[in-house]
């Protein structure tokens, strides 16, 4: 009975989860009155801002992986390896931007580094854009610095480190040739969850006044009938991509270390 119970569970959930993308799918191959046709995705394909909001977040979105990667792994090696008292004060600070809007951030950033302030980042094209990828970074770095610190407790990182130094390397040398391999799959977890992060973003590019994929979304949404569906499934499944990505390197670096 009780596992009767659950799948009925399993299966409920499943159905309230699957039926609106169902929906969601079928309303978008509904361009073309009575037939199924892919008429909406080849006009969104075929949209120059779709290719240019589209580049613009993929670009956004490797910088801020690449900065992410740059701060988190060498703070949470830092923190484990000389500071563990320190633990809970940075897991809090890390976790602040979920309970902080994203609103309140960016709102911070344009009143702090408007074009009357001490730094005026907002006045120029790349200062616009260096805000945008800093708001992107304290937005994934939950998740970042949750999966690289997985990744540095499941090592010995006290005994790969004496093991470095006595053979003469420095820390630059440590964390890019013995950490960064060894917690290399707990990185591109938090990789692929910062991509799907910033793809996903409307508030901050809005308010940045950015040409991000989030904000053209929104624009489709507002103007068009069955584009911002087409549109809507393509977020989805670069999402789950993502989450696809994650789970096939997790089970290639399983047996990668099996095989060892």
């Amino acid at each position: 009975m009780k596992k009767l119970l659950a799948w009925a569970i399993l299966l409920l959930g499943i159905t309230y989860f699957i039926l609106p993308l169902v929906g969601m799918t079928e309303f978008s191959l509904s361009m073309r009155r009575g037939v199924y046709s892919l008429d909406a995705y080849r006009a969104v394909l075929a949209d120059p801002r779709f290719h240019q909001t589209f580049g613009y977040s993929v670009i956004m979105a490797l910088l801020t992986i690449v900065f992410g990667v740059l701060l988190v792994v060498p703070t949470a090696f830092w923190v484990q390896l000389k500071m563990p008292h320190l633990r809970p004060v940075v897991e809090f600070v890390t976790l602040l931007p979920l309970v902080i809007p994203a609103i309140v951030i960016v709102f911070g950033y344009i009143r702090l580094y408007n074009t009357s302030s001490w730094l005026p980042l907002t006045g120029t094209t790349f200062g616009t854009n260096l805000l945008l990828m800093l708001g992107y970074a304290t937005l994934s770095l939950p998740y970042m610095y949750r999966a690289v610190d997985t990744g540095l407790r499941t090592i010995d990182v006290a005994t790969l480190t004496e093991a470095a130094q006595s053979l003469g390397a420095g820390w630059t040398t440590i964390l890019a040739r013995v950490i960064l391999p060894n917690v290399l799959v707990a990185v591109l977890s938090g990789a692929f969850v910062t991509f799907a992060i910033v793809m996903g973003e409307f508030t901050m590019a809005a308010l940045l006044n950015r040409p991000a994929f989030g904000p053209y979304l929104q624009l489709m949404g507002a103007n068009k009938a069955y584009e911002p569906f087409a549109l809507a499934v393509i977020a989805f499944v670069i999402t789950w991509a993502c989450m696809g990505l994650i789970q096939l390197v997790t089970r290639f670096s399983k047996h990668t270390k099996a095989a060892r």
